[in-house]
């Protein structure tokens, strides 16, 4: 059970019902927001004399899951100099001449900083591997060397915050066909999207592993139900909260208390 208590490591277990209403969910949501920004501004030392751990966020998820839109919300209250997000789409040519994780060293915050990576390492062992992009040696040696990597970069304090945003076959089409059909929304479909949802289902064998293989206690994997927009953007945001408190009691600061919500139940 994740911090949330949303977290599973199997695509089946995810509850798709889930959902908020939009009140709810925006009442909520403001309340999040204005606790991280509390939190964000404790923990980067610009209120206080401490500064706290790394913060870094992986958004994974289906393709029109949702990641833009709670990147947004979970950035909203948050001033441009305090964090950064970091977009990852195929690695091109030079990237390819190094160690797939090198491209995203850059990335990695200092102390007291916050990243949100759109898109991350887990390319090699999902797009890449559905793709046949690397061998099977690769995608296999991955999980290791993910694993290695994460375990690494939790010792020196990162706090780390993976999320993988889920959603039904039936909904993933409904929204391509909405984003189709818009012509402020068609720029977000390309023809790769269709020929990766023709692969749903080895994408699915793929995910599944990924989560059973790199779901740690220093790195764990939360699956945020997504088919309810509202109910994904508010579990996510409440997903760092909780991560960065318990990061921040580990480094030996108490986070400030939260505006009436209890974000570990």
């Amino acid at each position: 059970m994740g911090l949330n208590g949303v977290m599973t490591t199997r695509l089946e277990d995810v509850d798709l019902s889930a959902s908020l209403s939009k009140e709810e969910a925006d009442q909520r949501l403001l309340a999040a927001q204005r606790h991280l920004l509390h939190l964000r501004l404790v923990n980067g030392g610009l209120i206080g004399d401490r500064v706290g751990p790394p913060l870094l966020v992986l958004m994974e998820g289906w393709d029109a899951a949702g990641k833009g839109g709670a990147i947004r919300r979970l950035v909203a209250p948050l001033d441009p100099r305090h964090y950064r997000v970091d977009t990852f789409a195929a690695p091109n040519k030079n990237d390819r001449r190094h160690h797939f994780l090198w491209r995203f060293f850059g990335s990695i915050p200092g102390d007291g900083g916050m990243v949100v990576l759109d898109r991350s390492w887990y390319g090699r062992v999902l797009v890449e591997r559905v793709e046949q992009l690397v061998d099977e040696a690769a995608w296999e040696r991955a999980y290791g060397e993910i694993n290695d990597f994460e375990r690494s970069m939790a010792a020196e304090g990162v706090v780390f915050v993976k999320c993988f945003l889920h959603i039904s076959d039936q909904e993933q089409l409904r929204r391509f066909e909405g984003r189709r059909d818009n012509p402020l929304k068609s720029w977000k479909l390309s023809d790769e999207d269709w020929r990766n949802r023709s692969k749903r289902a080895d994408y699915e064998v793929a995910i599944n592993e990924m989560l059973r293989r790199t779901d740690t206690d220093y790195a764990p994997w939360s699956v945020i139900p997504a088919e309810s927009k509202h109910f994904a953007r508010v579990h996510v945001i409440e997903t760092v909260i909780a991560a960065l408190e318990q990061g921040m009691r580990r480094a030996g600061t108490e986070p400030p208390r939260s505006q009436g919500l209890d974000f570990t139940a």
